[in-house]
């Protein structure tokens, strides 16, 4: 009966032992899982009331926050509970969905970034063609993408993951996190290290490389142009490459904190590395986009009156 418990249940083991500390740090996560679901909903609804924002910058932004909606919704409702619980076992069902959650999420939010830096290359590097090459069809195509391939490339890693025979339960982490489950593995993870090794690839580095790539091109443009010029496309992009960069640290403090022996760190250093990509990037977007880019920040003072008027 225990080996079955073992076999169908994971035991997150990261969890530091704060005592009678763990209902002010649930009571400190809770705000911030709320912050982050209010921010982000104020973006959502203000870029879909007003026509003027049904603009391809601010569509994308709006999937950014759709995104982490999504992520936060994935990991904060189990993250919360954990804080207030003794026992922080999680069954396999429930595992692998939150792994499917916060890894598409992952993969999303690069994905959209690099999709954002398109949008800002073009409207920079070749503003007079701009509305005949991000044109509608092509921002449907460019979302497309952003979703579809991540959701797939992710489902083919949780499936291998899933085949996995495994010899123990015992995940060093607040999450659920394929690479903690392969290396349970009771067999050699080979294929499963080249098909994480090519989804990653796919999903953040070739993102990653045409992100910089944009901004270098974007960055010789504004080597020539105006002083003028250069604050303006200093202002449309900044928040993008802030988020991006932010974005970028924290998910390689994720993956090196994967790849090194987490028990030489200290235990509440260990989790803080572990929860900046899931924490910080939702609460960091809305908060960039909302108040650095004028317009947005324009029809958030505007909508908000109207909702308090509602209410």
């Amino acid at each position: 009966m225990e080996n079955d418990t073992i076999m169908f249940q994971f035991n997150l083991t990261m969890y530091v032992n704060i005592g009678s500390y763990h209902y002010p740090a649930f009571v400190l996560c809770f705000l911030l899982f709320a912050i982050i679901v209010s921010a982000n909903l104020v973006i959502i609804l203000v870029i879909s009331r007003e026509r003027t924002l049904h603009e391809p910058m601010y569509i994308f932004i709006a999937f950014l926050s759709v995104n982490s909606l999504y992520g936060s919704s994935g990991f904060f409702p189990r993250f919360l509970m954990d804080l207030l619980s003794d026992s922080h076992l999680i069954s396999r069902p429930a595992c692998f969905t939150q792994i499917y959650i916060i890894y598409t999420y992952a993969s999303y939010e690069m994905t959209i970034l690099s999709i954002m830096a398109y949008d800002r290359y073009v409207a920079v590097c070749d503003p007079l063609h701009y509305h005949s090459k991000v044109t509608p069809k092509r921002v449907c195509r460019l979302a497309a993408f952003a979703w579809i391939c991540p959701a797939f490339s992710i489902a083919l890693c949780l499936y291998l993951a899933v085949r996995l025979p495994l010899c123990g339960n015992k995940i060093l982490k607040v999450y659920c996190a394929i690479w903690n489950i392969a290396k349970l593995s009771c067999v050699t993870t080979v294929i499963n290290n080249i098909v994480g090794l090519l989804v990653t690839t796919i999903t953040i580095i070739l993102p990653l490389i045409y992100v910089l790539y944009t901004y270098f091109r974007i960055m010789l443009v504004c080597r020539r142009s105006s002083s003028e010029f250069k604050s303006k496309v200093f202002q449309t992009c900044l928040p993008h490459t802030i988020s991006f960069v932010s974005y970028s640290i924290t998910v390689f403090c994720d993956i090196a904190l994967s790849r090194f022996n987490v028990e030489k760190l200290n235990p509440f250093f260990a989790v803080i590395l572990s929860l900046e990509f899931v924490m910080i990037p939702p609460l960091l977007n809305p908060l960039l986009y909302g108040l650095k880019l004028p317009e947005i920040r324009r029809h958030i003072f505007k909508t908000l009156p109207c909702l308090k008027t509602r209410s």
